[in-house]
């Protein structure tokens, strides 16, 4: 062998690397050129997981923050046999299996979805955070590590300050980040954007930090070995790399560190795409093929890490048949499976705001699932899920007994850890911070979405009706933003989220049912600050009847042949039902209300059961504190919609309520005056 087999397997990932950019004329080849080594390395030698089982729940996990290095991923996992030749080959392309972005496959070893930087390490935190929580239930023996891979533009990135932190402070052991060092990003070299000390700044967090050749195969292991060892701290291991390690230019010389190397085929640059495969010791022939040593390599890596699973199973059957009552409920926690929950017996005052009402759900939440990770952004007596807090208590260093993360003022990270701990599996997160700061969160919303993770957003505060805040603190287009993703699909070809703005305490109830239900979409309750007057029961139950939320949709008040009918959620329900009794009472109006809770969910209805609720040939008035075009699909082109159409004011919330035209005689007023263009 003339190679050394390690350098050989790194050269392998490196040219396949480059065959995949230069035939999709597409991608970024000098990264996973610089990273080859760490990834051969921690993959064949570190990296414990069952290739005959790979949804194994308590294998180690590999967290991707670059996903643009998607080709270091996949030429990794093709050498494991994850991938077929033509899957490399078809990189890029319509149908394939290896996207430009890596996408959530665990049948191929791609744990999440990544390509926003900043956000793939910091779902990694949240894996690591949902190991601890489990550990600390169940024992020692789960003991599975959480891996990071990082690169210039994702420690740049703002939410890698609130992932240091959180991390740090919580003491995460078992996570552990390799920062692909290169110096090089896509436009520029990094001394142009920045000159921070980045060990020292991961250090004041509480990290522990080694730096190491990232080439040198002896340092790596060295630095994998230590990681592993430590028990106090996450490790952050900067590797020092070259962008673009073993391109060669036409005249033989090496071309490598160049800028031009990050975001194009490298036959574009000043390196020759043939003698470069020819250095890495490919065929220009067939640059998808796997070297015949490499091949052989892996196939005894396979082997070994089959083994090394097998044992590993074998000391928690042990345990499993020691811990018959505490192995059953892991399983019922991996099986995502809920517990009977009896929602009609959480009682509420009268009148109250539905973030109050949402914190008598999570209260009962607290004491009947012990599978949920509740966290908050520094707001947690403000959006009221310290209602779940008092029945539990906050998960510190060293004590992951509890089930509340107290994220601090960092949005999107805590939504970022959310998605990583519904991707690690056995727990339900559920994040909350005010609706207006949803704008921090929508990256990973999206994200949420796109991986289909039943995360569970609580946003309080829903409308203008905060009040004496301002306009910087009151959603006016928020909600119009959010139900644009009830109008999305996802892959699966199903609604990309659920929105739902409960009218009152019983629909609250009935919203967080839907939520914990709904485990393969994200889901957000937007809650009011202020009271709600309750919606009149129309039989014996007004819980029984705000069942009928589920279809998304459904009459509060209903008459027959009704003059109108007044469509709205939320607080303006009950808006609407004052305005209703003036327009009886002194007009002699017939009057029907709906509270259409999720438009996502009633378009999802069949269209008879929608003309019941929403009739098309009847007048059709919305209401809503939001954009107009909350309502105006649901209402259509005959119908009005009352909205609000600028930003807020600082001002008690009765009086924005008249100074904008939402109380019941207003209310009113504008229906008569569209009665009278019908």
């Amino acid at each position: 062998m003339s190679k050394d087999i390690n350098l050989q397997a790194a050269d392998n990932i490196r040219a396949l690397a480059v065959a995949m950019v230069e035939k999709a004329k597409s991608g970024h080849p000098g990264g996973p050129m610089g990273g080859a080594d760490f990834m051969h390395i921690l993959y064949s030698e570190f990296f414990n997981y069952d290739p005959s089982d790979m949804a194994w729940p308590f294998r180690d996990r590999f967290f991707m923050d670059a996903g643009h290095l998607s080709t270091l991923m996949y030429a990794q996992y093709y050498l494991l046999g994850n991938y077929e030749k033509d899957d490399v080959a078809n990189f890029r392309q319509w149908g394939s299996i290896t996207p430009g972005h890596p996408e959530v496959d665990v049948a191929r070893g791609i744990e999440n979805t990544s390509g926003p930087l900043g956000q793939g390490h910091t779902m990694g935190v949240g894996a690591a955070i949902a190991t601890k929580f489990l550990a600390a239930r169940f024992g020692d023996w789960m003991n599975h590590k959480v891996y990071g891979f990082i690169s210039d533009g994702g420690i740049q990135e703002e939410i890698s300050q609130g992932a240091g932190r959180i991390a740090g402070h919580l003491g995460l052991s078992n996570f552990i980040m390799f920062f692909d060092s290169n110096d090089i990003q896509l436009s520029t070299s990094t001394d142009e954007v920045t000159s921070e000390d980045t060990a020292a700044k991961y250090e004041a967090w509480g990290w522990k930090v080694v730096t190491i050749d990232g080439h040198n195969h002896d340092e790596i292991r060295k630095a994998l070995t230590d990681a592993n060892n430590e028990t106090e701290k996450p490790t952050l291991i900067i590797g020092k790399t070259i962008m673009g390690k073993g391109c060669v230019a036409a005249d033989g010389s090496m071309f490598e560190g160049y800028c031009e190397l990050h975001g194009q085929p490298i036959g574009a640059t000043g390196a020759d795409y043939e003698k470069t495969l020819v250095n890495l010791g490919a065929s220009i022939e067939n640059p998808f093929d796997i070297f015949d040593d490499v091949s052989a390599f892996y196939k005894d890596v396979l082997k070994e890490k089959t083994a090394k699973a097998a044992e590993k199973k074998a000391v928690i059957n042990a345990w499993r048949k020691d811990n018959e009552a505490l192995a059953n409920k892991l399983d019922f926690f991996l099986s995502g499976k809920l517990p009977e929950l009896d929602f009609e017996s959480i009682e509420h005052k009268a009148g109250i705001a539905s973030r109050a009402a949402s914190s008598n759900v999570l209260a009962y939440l607290a004491e009947n699932v012990e599978n949920m990770i509740v966290s908050s952004a520094d707001l947690s007596n403000s959006d009221k899920t310290d209602g779940f807090l008092k029945k539990s208590s906050a998960l510190q260093k060293g004590d992951f007994s509890g089930s509340f993360l107290q994220a601090g003022v960092a949005e999107l990270t805590m939504a970022c850890i959310a998605n990583g701990i519904a991707l690690h599996g056995g727990i339900i997160p559920v994040v909350a911070t005010f609706f207006v700061f949803s704008d921090y969160m929508k990256p990973a919303i999206r994200l949420s979405g796109i991986q289909e993770l039943g995360v569970k957003y609580v946003w309080t505060h829903d409308a203008f009706r905060v009040g004496e805040d301002g306009p910087t603190h009151q959603p006016v287009e928020q909600e119009a933003q959010i139900r644009l993703l009830e109008k999305l699909k996802n892959h699966s070809g199903k609604n990309s989220f659920l929105a739902m703005r409960p009218a009152d305490s019983a629909e609250t109830s009935v919203a967080w049912k839907m939520a914990l239900e709904n485990t393969n979409s994200p889901s957000g309750l937007i809650l009011s600050r202020q009271g709600i007057k309750d919606i009149p029961a129309q039989g014996e139950s007004r819980y029984q009847e705000a069942l009928a939320a589920e279809k998304g949709g459904y009459l509060v008040k209903e008459v027959e042949n009704p003059d109108v009918v007044l469509v709205a959620n939320g607080s303006e329900v009950a808006t609407l039902l004052e305005a209703a009794e003036i327009l009886e009472g002194k007009e002699n109006l017939k009057v029907s209300i709906a509270s259409v809770i999720s438009e996502g969910v009633f378009r999802n209805q069949s269209k008879a059961y929608q003309e019941s609720v929403i009739p098309n040939n009847t007048p059709l008035f919305g209401l809503t504190a939001g954009l107009p075009v909350n309502l105006e699909g649901l209402v259509g082109a005959n119908g009005k919609v009352f909205g609000l159409e600028h930003f807020g004011y600082s001002a008690p919330a009765t009086v924005l309520d008249d100074k904008f035209g939402f109380t019941g005689e207003k209310v009113s007023k504008q229906v008569l005056e569209y009665l009278q263009t019908v």
